[in-house]
């Protein structure tokens, strides 16, 4: 299953699959969801609904795509959260995502439930002073994927018909 960040929904609003673009997207998401390939948590559609826009409105009329944190996700927290103060990250930056973040919570629901967490984030090694997910998930032993290699994994077609 594809669990998928705020960022992947957003740009896709925002550039390449917006709304009244190409609503073949929006669709087959739909049809992902329906058939247990796509999903994503509440922390995310929280973070949707903080707008007022077609993705918040797409968010509301779309509440079962998104799962809340359930209790075998919780046992990931303290080792996540252990491998953060392993690193090099500021201090600023561990709390930021072991705060009430998303993409803490979607590492973990991630590695709970074996899913692949698709993001547009990039690995940063190096990067002290913000801990990104594709990180998190290598050091998790997550799967990460970005929107373009779900889309060919999974099969999608977005047919444009006249």
């Amino acid at each position: 299953m594809y669990l998928l960040d705020t960022n992947v929904l957003v740009e896709a609003k925002n550039r390449y699959y917006a709304f009244d673009i190409v609503p073949g997207f929006w669709a087959w998401l739909d049809r992902a969801h329906q058939q247990g390939l796509a999903c994503s948590i509440e922390a995310v559609r929280d973070e949707l609904l903080a707008g007022n826009d077609a993705l918040s409105d797409w968010a509301r009329a779309h509440p079962a795509f998104f799962r809340a944190i359930d209790q075998p996700t919780t046992r990931h927290f303290a080792p996540l959260t252990l491998w953060a103060g392993s690193r090099t990250y500021t201090p600023a930056a561990i709390a930021a995502f072991t705060g009430n973040d998303a993409d803490y919570l979607l590492v973990a629901y991630a590695k709970e439930h074996a899913h692949i967490l698709v993001t547009h984030e990039r690995p940063a090694p190096n990067s002290r002073s913000r801990i990104l997910i594709p990180d998190a998930c290598i050091g998790m032993d997550v799967e990460f994927a970005d929107t373009f290699k779900m889309l060919r994994e999974s099969g999608a077609r977005l047919d444009l018909r006249p």
